[in-house]
């Protein structure tokens, strides 16, 4: 495991009620009410947050990739990310899937930017081994 030499920011966030309840960040941008996934709730849930956070990273860690090949990222680019929620006998598991929409760029050269990212985003190392993952070029 590598360990930070140089912290470039921390998310700081409380949360009360668990999947019933809310989250609010430390510098107050961030007030959110939490629902199970599936319920009529009015809230969202940790796997949609999750997903959100996830997609922003991987199209840094794309846009990175692609000023490393001197290639322009697409304006329009889209990872739809879906989380799953389920269970392997009475354990709890996730597993997710990144959908990446780079139009106008050669399938070769998007494919690499996709390979790059899922290399090098930090929620695809930190979960890298411990969920099942697809990336798919779309």
């Amino acid at each position: 495991m590598s360990r930070i030499e140089n912290v470039l920011y921390t998310g700081k966030t409380r949360t009360t009620g668990g999947r019933d309840g809310e989250s609010r960040s430390s510098d107050g941008r961030l007030a959110i009410k939490l629902s199970p996934p599936g319920t009529a709730g009015e809230g969202t849930n940790p796997e949609q947050l999750l997903a959100a956070g996830w997609s922003a990273c991987f199209i840094g860690a794309m846009g990175l990739a692609a000023r490393a090949q001197h290639v322009a990222l697409p304006k329009d680019t889209e990872v739809n990310t879906e989380v799953d929620l389920g269970t392997a006998g009475d354990q709890y598991f996730l597993q997710a899937r990144l959908n990446v929409s780079l139009p106008g760029l050669d399938r070769e050269v998007a494919q690499s930017l996709v390979d790059t990212a899922h290399r090098t985003c930090p929620y695809s190392k930190a979960l890298h081994g411990n969920i099942d993952i697809v990336t798919t070029l779309v």
